[in-house]
């Protein structure tokens, strides 16, 4: 019995914070990226994607911010060098946040594009 309790943690565990639920790209312009944190020190950014609005509100501007996570201090590096520009960012999505990997669920791993 205690077997199947430790299999099923450990199970929910993996599914919880290492599965990798989804993954794509984002485009925009680069608001800021970051390095704090108290205990565990991470990189954190977002990204500013703009566009128009489509709908009763036809032609007007909005925006939408996505918040991201570095686990790489090499892809991070390049980042704070990026400050302002266009840029296109391949993440993958976790259901949850660990504390070493940073405060967003979705991490990016790779930059594709700098304009």
């Amino acid at each position: 019995m205690s077997l199947i309790v430790i299999v099923a943690f450990a199970v929910f565990f993996y599914i919880r914070f290492y599965f990798v639920f989804g993954e794509g790209v984002k485009a925009g312009q680069l608001n800021y990226i970051v390095y704090k944190g108290y205990v565990f020190k991470t990189y954190e950014g977002k990204l500013i994607q703009s566009g128009f609005r489509g709908g009763k509100n036809v032609g007007t501007i909005q925006s939408y911010e996505f918040q991201f996570s570095v686990e790489n201090e090499e892809i991070a590096d390049s980042l704070m060098r990026c400050g302002g520009r266009e840029v296109e960012l391949h993440y993958k999505e976790y259901f949850a946040p660990l504390p070493w990997r940073g405060v967003s669920e979705f991490v990016v791993d790779s930059i594709i594009a700098v304009k």
